[in-house]
């Protein structure tokens, strides 16, 4: 039992690690194969002026002139001593970048994500409970209108409306001009991003929730539990909801990735200074080495969210654990 379990989580390493390996290649090729010139993020105006012997000096200076692959193997090798090299844009270790952001980022996103799963978990309650009533079928059509409309649009519209036209609400940054420890002050910043946030992702997943709790509810137990004379709220609470649990977690993990990719969008519609804003100033400026570690941070955490809720889906799921006996069995016997 203990090696099944060693084989099973060595399996998901290293299907980790070679995926990890895949996504640097790829976007260490893309990123320096992609038109642009990227000494017009180290020098500015002054790569214009260069003379061609200045700008094969500056490429030699900035590690560019090797081939594509000799590059990558020099960035592996230092990535894996924790080196990841400077911004050619803020001229400091890309670590030292991504710190003075990543804060803004894990709160936007961090808030967002419970107020998202703690919201739907309780809409998807309500709609089940009322289900094809008048209250399901009103947070069905509301729900279903707020996630189609695109998140930059509604971020323009309260912009429009609570920044320029009443002014009681910031419309860019995490705080104003010196008032970085002001924490009311980070608060009234972060109302608008957090609203788009949540309302671009709250009803997908209640919707997801519903359903789930809606087929607990069909379930032959169900159908055994009122022939004995339980009421619905004792076989709603306890039993289908709590048999639905594994799954909505299950849920939370594959959601990580979704949610922060919303973010990302949010945060460049705000000027909000995070990991999103930074990763389109790095791509639009060809700072490879920070954009590298960006792509790097989101594609680890992607990757690894996705083993995590196939884990998950797997302990809970017998039909899951099954296959995948079946296909230990298929190894073995060849």
């Amino acid at each position: 039992m203990k090696q099944k379990k060693m084989a099973y989580y060595g399996k998901k390493i290293l299907i980790f690690i070679f995926s990890v390996l895949i996504l640097s290649i790829t976007v260490f090729y893309v990123a320096r194969l992609a038109p642009g010139d990227p000494l017009v993020s180290y020098y500015g105006e002054r790569s214009e002026k260069m003379s061609p012997e200045e700008r094969e000096w500056a490429m030699e200076k900035m590690g560019l002139n090797d081939p594509i692959s000799v590059q990558y193997i020099k960035w592996a090798k230092n990535a894996l001593h924790g080196d990841f090299g400077i911004s050619f844009k803020y001229k400091q270790d890309v670590t030292e970048v991504i710190g003075g952001r990543i804060g803004n980022t894990l709160i936007l996103g961090g808030i967002g994500f419970l107020c998202i799963f703690g919201g739907s978990l309780l809409l998807g309650i309500l709609c089940a409970w009322q289900e094809d009533k008048l209250t399901d079928r009103i947070l069905c059509k509301l729900g279903t209108i707020s996630s189609c409309i695109p998140e930059f649009w509604i971020a323009l519209v309260l912009i429009l409306i609570f920044s320029v036209n009443l002014r009681i609400l910031p419309s860019s940054g995490a705080y104003s001009t010196g008032k970085a420890g002001d924490i009311g002050d980070r608060v009234i910043h972060l109302v608008m991003p957090l609203a788009i946030v949540i309302l671009e992702h709250l009803w997908y997943y209640a919707y997801m929730i519903r359903n789930k709790i809606l087929e607990e509810v069909r379930a032959d137990y169900v159908l055994l539990a009122k022939a004995k004379g339980l009421n619905k709220k004792k076989i709603m609470f306890h039993h289908c909801i709590r048999n639905v649990m594994p799954a909505y977690l299950s849920i939370m993990a594959i959601a990580v990735p979704h949610i922060l990719g919303g973010t990302y969008v949010v945060e460049s519609v705000f000027s909000y200074p995070g990991i999103g804003a930074l990763s389109y100033e790095s791509a639009r400026y060809h700072d490879y080495n920070l954009l590298m570690l960006l792509c790097m941070m989101s594609g680890i955490l992607v990757i690894f969210c996705n083993i995590v809720s196939q884990t998950i889906n797997e302990q809970i799921d017998p039909r899951m654990r099954a296959e995948e006996i079946t296909e230990q069995s298929e190894v073995v016997e060849q």
